[in-house]
């Protein structure tokens, strides 16, 4: 396989670097959850942690598969409080819309670099973007129609756990 050029090789540590910021974001969510007495939720963000962190493996992976240098950058820190789960959800989906740009940049920098490998390995994580939003989105729905009723928040609390992280490295 070919060797990585180094402009893709410093746009893939970017967004390894933004892959993390994501999990580390999906953990600070989790955490405000238990502190909210909604295991369920906290549940579902945890394994979006899981998730994020996979998708940050796989982009190193195939950095190193192609003979390039895996730089780590620092994380900034992500948000710690929020208002509610709807704030959280609303929060989530606006981080994905963010991710999808990102990614859509990190595919328009392959394909200004002819990169056809980098090309057809991003084409996955396009694909799971649209999944991210969607999810994120409904739930932003569902919590709206929840509204201030304790009760079915805590309904779907209950349900929120049922989720698996994807681990697909």
């Amino acid at each position: 396989m070919a060797t990585i050029s180094k402009t893709m090789q410093d746009a893939f540590n970017e967004q390894i670097k933004n892959e993390m910021y994501s999990a580390y974001l999906y953990l600070s969510m989790s955490a405000w959850f238990e502190s909210q007495d909604l295991p369920g939720f906290a549940h579902w963000m945890r394994a979006q942690f899981i998730e994020e962190e996979t998708h940050a493996l796989k982009m190193l992976d195939f950095v190193v598969d192609r003979n390039g240098v895996v730089t780590l950058l620092p994380i900034s820190q992500p948000t710690l409080a929020f208002e509610s789960a709807l704030d959280v959800f609303q929060k989530t989906f606006a981080h994905e819309q963010t991710v999808t740009s990102l990614i859509h940049k990190l595919y328009a920098t392959a394909e200004q670099e002819k990169d056809y490998t980098s090309m057809m390995f991003l084409k996955w994580f396009i694909d799971e973007q649209v999944e991210e939003e969607k999810n994120a989105d409904l739930l932003v729905e569902q919590l709206k129609a929840i509204g201030q009723m304790r009760g079915l928040l805590i309904m779907l609390d209950g349900h929120m756990d049922e989720r698996k992280a994807t681990l697909s490295v």
